[in-house]
């Protein structure tokens, strides 16, 4: 029986074909905002997001982007016994600033001798030509990417979730960034309010059609303080079991082309702000399930996924209808 591992394209793997040897990301946290949470385009944020923006909070502590490299570096070489790592740039939205503010950010952590390249996360609707043009000078040297917050293909499911955008926002991030040869991470949120497997897959389908390098999964959880923490207790909104998250998961990978880099497919809640659901606080178990039932059920990623050639005159009725959110 073929193992899990070899049944989709992780991001492990990809990396350590890349580099020739295993990579590992640290965490940073550089302090930027998000305009859906300052005024700009909104105050309260996504509904599911937590004050922290999904970061450690390390800015706030006074940890320097240096000091958060060196630290991180530090222990996962330890831990993993590997000499090769990604600044990981995750709070927040990590392109929200002028040039001239977010260049040196990203300098200080390719000062350390062992940081290889940038993963940069950021929302779609905040990333500005000449910002590309930098990363994509960048990219000659190092690995970069970006990971775009999609989160769903839905306009609808969008707009309920406050995210800020639509789906337009993010083929146009999407498109602009491939034209700069910089590979393209998009983020996908499953479970979201009022969406279907059908709904889900549909996302799935458009974001595989767009060409994007990289897909992060996330069932979606329940945070103690959020909107949707209100919709929870109000019953207004019930978490997937782990049997529909897996489905979910499962529905997705099968539709995404084999060549995608599959940078994660479980969310990793801080179990201290987690509502629910219980069971993903206890992750290697979780992990442990996924890694069974994908075996059990003989799931390969790309088994749904049809040649593009083959299939040219369904692309523009898929992406329609998801950015539609039909």
């Amino acid at each position: 029986m073929v193992k899990s591992a070899a049944r989709y394209r992780s991001l492990s793997s990809w990396l350590k074909e890349r580099l020739g040897e295993p990579v590992r990301k640290i965490t940073v946290d550089a302090g930027l905002g998000c305009p859906n949470r300052d005024g700009t385009i909104s105050r309260g944020g996504c509904i599911y997001c937590n004050p922290r923006g999904s970061g450690t909070g390390a800015h706030r502590q006074g940890v320097s982007i240096r000091e958060q490299v060196n630290r991180g570096a530090q222990f996962l070489s330890q831990r993993f016994r590997c000499n090769k790592f990604i600044a990981y740039f995750q709070s927040f939205t990590n392109t929200y600033g002028d040039l001239s503010e977010l260049a040196p950010l990203w300098a200080k952590a390719l000062e350390h001798p062992d940081v290889v390249g940038l993963a940069i996360g950021t929302r779609p609707d905040c990333i500005a030509d000449d910002v590309l043009d930098h990363l994509a000078a960048l990219s000659t040297e190092r690995l970069v990417w970006l990971e775009y917050g999609l989160q769903s293909a839905h306009a609808k499911t969008l707009e309920l979730i406050n995210r800020g955008h639509g789906p337009d926002a993010f083929f146009d991030a999407v498109r602009r960034t491939q034209a700069r040869e910089i590979p393209v991470v998009a983020h996908l949120i499953l479970g979201l309010p009022g969406e279907s497997i059908a709904d889900m897959k549909a996302t799935a389908s458009a974001v595989a059609f767009s060409g994007v390098h990289g897909v992060k999964l996330h069932p979606l959880y329940i945070i103690r303080g959020t909107p949707l923490e209100r919709m929870y207790r109000s019953g207004q909104y019930r978490p997937m079991t782990e049997r529909e998250a897996i489905d979910a998961i499962f529905a997705v990978l099968e539709l995404l082309p084999p060549e995608t880099v599959i940078h994660r497919l479980t969310s990793d809640p801080h179990s201290g702000e987690l509502v629910a659901p219980d069971w993903m606080v206890d992750r290697p178990r979780v992990r442990a399930n996924l890694a069974a039932a994908m075996e059990e059920r003989d799931v390969r990623q790309g088994s749904q996924w049809c040649n593009r050639d083959e299939t040219l005159r369904e692309r523009p009725r898929i992406s329609v209808a998801a950015r539609r959110g039909n």
